[in-house]
């Protein structure tokens, strides 16, 4: 891809990265050396959220944005899951909710006290189970409050209902290993990619493929929605194997609209969209640098404006909402970039220079705030609406005055589409016999120890027993 872009007038073209003291970074962070091809971060106005490497299980770590600096080798972790963690994700409209997925098949949510964790926290506030294998990507829905959904190795999409702590949907449309999912603006229609090397646009309620790409000279690895363009993005590999980008209409997958031939390094790229600047910002596992572009709806589509350079090779990138950014400076874009060697996060802050200290409306429009359009009951009923906006004009935040309610449910079989997904599913990898073991010895261990506690009631109760039958003769 060239990158001499002809001249094309831009209030972005200037914009540069900047990174952020070493004191406003966190150091001392044990980053998690698992190779699954996901970011291990998480970030919100509150919180940092940072897989961690563990032995016998897997944890993450929860730290103040404002607590920067090296952090405590005996910090307090969330550490419940059996197996490695595999995804977090922040709730969008409960800034204290956090999800998890691991390998011990489970997806479980977390609420995380204000100010963050004085001890390590085990029980979560739902353990969700429905998966047969590992659980590899979750994902919150971006306007209803209580709707999540999470992607196993079972080839499956699950839909999760959290106002009752169950699955309402199951996707079974994959063939393979799912790679990514994306929602457009409204949430109504997902995009995946899969290793079976297609591309699919469901419509997620009825679990329909309502378009779908055979990339034979693309291989797709990652896809995002561009907003309200009815544009795909994805990142991929070329038939010659060097890394490219690709743009589709959403509504029709025949052929992309332009590929790009990006370099021919091998680490995975990974897309962000930033749907109120129309920026694409693309970044390689293992590379030091991130690609910046504007998306037009016109030729050329891409236009390339610059890129951020460090040496630093990143493991995985956070990104901070829109409400968390500094609008004072300009800042446009925030990411958390995890540099496993140093066991280092960075801030990296995209900047549009600008000199005036007025606030710019030009590039903070209204943005999706914190406040869901929808509830889970009222999206599952087919009602779709755009998220709620909010301005960022003097740091405005909307106040959420909602509380999230986790359901109270009993033990009981859970059907989706006819089949019962907690019965008792054989063994597929180690893996999963590992897991299977590890849960059958808590099982016991819980079942012997209540057995003791009996055994030790009931030598009471005999003791009483004899007393009172030495008592009785001596009274007569």
């Amino acid at each position: 891809m060239s990158w001499r872009p002809t001249y094309r007038s831009s209030k972005f073209r200037n914009v540069y990265g900047k990174v952020a003291n070493r004191e406003n970074c966190y150091d001392g962070i044990p980053i998690t050396k698992n190779v699954h091809d996901n970011h291990f971060c998480a970030v919100n106005s509150k919180f940092v959220a940072v897989v961690t490497e563990s032995s016998g299980g897997g944890s993450f770590i929860v730290i103040p944005v404002s607590q920067s600096g090296r952090l405590d080798s005996h910090y307090p972790k969330v550490c419940g899951h059996q197996g490695n963690v595999l995804d977090i994700k922040w709730n969008p409209f409960f800034e204290n909710i956090i999800a998890s997925c691991s390998e011990d098949t489970s997806v479980r949510v977390w609420e995380i006290p204000e100010g963050g964790l004085r001890r390590n926290m085990t029980e979560a506030v739902l353990e969700l189970y429905g998966h047969s294998r590992r659980v590899g990507l979750i994902e919150w829905h971006p306007t209803s409050s209580g709707i999540l959904f999470s992607a196993g190795y079972d080839y499956k999409v699950l839909i999760w209902n959290l106002e009752i702590g169950e699955p309402v949907k199951m996707i079974d449309c994959h063939t393979d290993v799912i790679l990514s999912m994306s929602f457009n603006t409204d949430g109504s229609l997902l995009a995946t990619s899969c290793k079976d090397k297609k591309l699919r646009v469901i419509e997620p309620r009825s679990g329909t493929v309502l378009q779908h790409a055979s990339c034979k000279n693309h291989r797709v690895n990652r896809v995002v929605f561009l907003g309200n363009l009815k544009r795909l993005l994805t990142t991929g590999v070329s038939r010659w194997n060097t890394r490219q980008i690709a743009l589709w209409d959403q509504e029709d997958l025949s052929m992309p609209i332009v590929e790009e031939d990006i370099d021919g390094l091998s680490g995975l790229l990974f897309p962000f969209y930033d749907a109120d600047t129309h920026m694409l910002y693309l970044a390689g596992k293992g590379d030091g640098n991130i690609r910046y572009f504007e998306i037009t709806t016109e030729k050329p589509y891409l236009q390339y404006l610059m890129e951020y350079r460090s040496p630093a090779p990143q493991k995985g990138l956070g990104v901070m909402p829109k409400h968390g950014l500094e609008v004072g400076a300009c800042e446009v874009f925030r990411f958390y970039k995890l540099v496993t060697l140093k066991g280092l996060i960075e801030p990296v802050s995209m900047i549009v220079p600008r000199r005036s200290d007025t606030y710019q409306e030009d590039i903070y429009p209204m943005t999706a705030g914190t406040e869901p359009a929808l509830s889970a009951s009222e999206w599952l009923s087919g009602i779709n609406r755009d998220p709620v906006l909010m301005s960022l004009k003097e740091g405005y935040r909307r106040p959420n005055q909602l509380v999230f309610k986790a359901p109270v449910k009993e033990k009981k079989s859970v059907v989706v589409n006819g089949i019962d997904l907690l019965e008792n599913v054989p063994p597929r990898t180690e893996n999963e016999l590992l897991r299977m073991f590890f849960r059958q010895q808590d099982e016991l261990r819980r079942l012997k120890e209540e057995l003791t506690t009996k055994d030790v009631r009931i030598r009471q109760l005999e003791l009483e027993l004899n007393n009172l039958k030495n008592v009785s003769p001596n009274n007569v």
